[in-house]
């Protein structure tokens, strides 16, 4: 085959994206958020939370060594993980309600690549200049001594921004001022060091290099936003009907019958993804409404209105382009789909706020010795044994009184002590071994089963709790 008759490649390399500076209401937007979420990341694992002696005073915790999860006052172990469950199928449902309400604004405004590819651009617009001098910088094919400073002092910044990504992320699973000079003085645990170079090296290729193809190549959620978004979505769109027939403007004059966009590419040279919002809605479009600001900026100039780029639902193209005027953006936003989404997203919510202030600070769990089922002792009484789980959640010891009821008299022992009183360390599971016994003449003991409550009482504050089980006799 000749070379004329090759088949055409299917891979197409990737052409850099040098976006342009921009000011305006969504690039403010974007910086405040930026800079609250990135706050909110570094800086949560110093944050202090006085426990007790016995416990991490580390507000934010996730404590793999005891299973647990600290969150400021809130503490949730193992056997509580619905609260994780809720919250994931809260997170869920919060991404469909924004989406179906606006778009991808996720993506634009919170997704963590988004927000570090942001940073990374800035440091790169702060070292090498705004897009056209970083064209200029990535077209030279020489590399000279300034070309080679500019690229290893902007490596460098983006690198220190890596290895402080990956450090806060171990924070979050131990101590952070311990694990801190642990690291200086390289006495950490080879995970943390691992797990560093795993999140630097992903920070630094994915926000550095990569940036929109994590996006388009990546990322699942491009392809499934179509699921989540209807004619009553808002999104960023170009006005075709007003902007069309484009054409230059002559000293800032837009000629007779001509549109108001003048092809100026403003809104292209902005785009972080590299798009053209004037071609209609793209997979690649992330809503981040810079283009927005962009245009309105050169409206201003010419003297038209702004809005020629704008958020809009598709159900208002009809009625713009036939001179009717839109309907509210808040009736797009607050219609039945997106209430619906609410809805179950507050009960949810509700759910399980009433399920973290019902629960105990105490739990008992009983289980049956199956082998043997029972004992029959040298005075004729039959015992039982159990396996009892105390689980005390209080920053400090305490002292648990124990008592066994049922419809006949049961004597209740504790394996190793003279009384039926155990002591549970602070925040720990203690299994202890009880034994049940009943006389020989005892109805429990001519039973197949007899059912037992056994109660545990908080010699501290007075708090109750019990777990249900039966008693076998020998029938």
């Amino acid at each position: 085959m000749s070379d004329s008759q090759q088949a055409p490649s299917l891979y197409a390399a990737r052409e850099p994206v040098f976006p342009k500076r921009v000011y305006g209401r969504f690039r403010n937007l974007k910086w405040l958020i930026m800079a609250v979420t990135l706050g909110i990341y570094y800086l949560t694992p110093w944050i202090r939370w006085d426990r007790g002696a016995e416990l991490p005073d580390q507000a934010v915790l996730i404590d793999l060594a005891s299973r647990r999860f600290y969150f400021f006052w809130i503490e949730i172990w193992p056997y509580e993980f619905y609260f994780v469950g809720g919250l994931l199928i809260m997170a869920g449902l919060g991404l469909f309600l924004f989406t179906s309400a606006l778009g991808r604004v996720w993506c634009g405004y919170t997704c963590p690549q988004t927000v570090w590819v942001d940073l990374f651009i800035l440091v790169e617009r702060w070292i090498e200049g705004d897009r056209n001098a970083r064209l200029r910088l990535h077209r030279q094919k020489k590399i000279d001594f300034r070309k080679l400073r500019l690229r290893l002092t902007k490596w460098l910044v983006w690198l220190l921004i890596s290895v402080a990504t990956g450090g806060a992320w171990v924070f979050y699973f131990t101590d952070a001022p311990k694990l801190a000079v642990d690291l200086f003085t390289f006495n950490a645990n080879v995970v943390a060091y691992t797990t560093i170079l795993v999140m630097t090296a992903m920070t630094f290729i994915f926000g550095g290099f990569m940036r929109e193809q994590v996006c388009n190549y990546m990322c699942p959620w491009p392809r499934i936003q179509a699921a989540m978004m209807d004619t009553d979505t808002l999104t960023v769109a170009y006005r075709h009907w007003r902007g069309e027939p484009r054409g230059k403007a002559k000293k800032g004059v837009v000629a007779e019958g001509q549109g108001d966009c003048i092809d100026c590419m403003a809104c292209v040279n902005v785009c972080p993804a590299g798009i053209d919002i004037r071609e209609g809605q793209q997979m690649e479009c992330i809503t981040c409404a810079l283009c927005i600001d962009a245009c309105d900026e050169i409206m201003d100039k010419i003297g038209k209105p702004r809005g020629l780029i704008g958020y809009m639902a598709l159900k208002d193209e009809t009625s713009e382009t036939s001179g009717i005027a839109p309907v509210s953006p808040w009736k797009h936003i607050f219609r039945l789909r997106t209430m619906i989404y609410t809805g179950l997203w507050s009960l949810i919510g509700v759910g399980l706020m009433f399920m973290l202030f019902i629960r105990s600070d105490i739990d008992i769990s009983v289980s049956p010795v199956r082998s043997p089922v029972y004992i029959t002792m040298s005075d004729g009484s039959i015992r039982n044994a159990y396996d009892i789980r105390l689980r005390n959640k209080h920053g400090e010891a305490h002292s648990f009184a124990m008592v066994a009821r049922s419809d006949v008299p049961m004597q209740l022992e504790v394996e190793g002590e003279d009384y039926g009183t155990v002591t549970v360390p602070a925040d720990e599971l203690r299994t202890i071994r009880v034994y049940l016994t009943v006389p020989d003449a005892s109805s429990a003991a001519n039973s197949k089963v007899t059912d037992v409550r056994i109660w545990i009482t908080d010699e501290a504050n007075g708090d109750r709790a019990h777990a249900d089980t039966v008693f076998n006799g020998r029938d």
